[in-house]
């Protein structure tokens, strides 16, 4: 976020990000329904690495002969989110395994997923669900429809693009896939101590 500010503030001194941290249980389903249907269908059962997605990412670069899929994890973008800046070194991949493995020792699912929702950038300067939630639709991140978190998912590839470009055929289109695929989205069950709170 900081570097992110820095780049904004070269052209605007006054600029800010938008941002608000928001807890788990006041994002919307919708939004974390359909942002594992976007960014890792197995993000449930997997213990930090997509190994078929990686490898079905690999067929593909490899096949278009340039960079065009990802596989990465939930808990994979995270690591690199949160720990690594954005400069590329021959041993950020390696690092990015070790905080992903520590990352998914240390947090349960529903943490990792909570985090996530909170930094990742959804456009230029704005971060997390709820300042997302607000300049897009002038709602609150618990208050998003289905339509809307499927299209804030479908944003998480190239959020500065879409923050400027908010209608293309691609991102209608992939919202409307990511709609579709939401109803099959498996939700973190809360962790053991959370539960023990609910029934108190």
């Amino acid at each position: 976020m900081e570097d992110r500010l820095e780049i904004i503030q070269e052209k605007n001194p006054d600029a800010e990000l938008k941002y608000k941290w928001v807890d788990y249980a006041k994002i919307s389903n919708n939004l974390k329904r359909a942002v594992i249907a976007s960014e890792d269908s197995k993000f449930v059962n997997h213990e930090g690495f997509d190994w078929e997605g990686i490898e079905k990412a690999y067929e593909k670069n490899l096949k278009k002969g340039k960079l065009v899929a990802g596989g990465s994890t939930i808990s994979q973008q995270l690591a690199k989110n949160l720990f690594l800046s954005s400069k590329r070194t021959p041993w950020r991949k390696g690092e990015e395994v070790i905080i992903t493995l520590m990352l998914e020792n240390m947090l349960s699912k529903q943490r990792i997923l909570e985090i996530y929702l909170n930094v990742i950038e959804w456009g230029n300067g704005i971060f997390g669900a709820e300042a997302a939630a607000r300049h897009y639709f002038k709602t609150s991140a618990s208050s998003l429809s289905t339509a809307q978190a499927a299209r804030l998912a479908a944003m998480i590839p190239n959020p500065r693009f879409y923050d400027a470009h908010k209608s293309t055929p691609y991102l209608n289109r992939r919202t409307a896939t990511i709609q579709a695929r939401m109803r099959m989205s498996e939700l973190p069950k809360p962790p053991p101590a959370a539960k023990k709170e609910a029934k108190k």
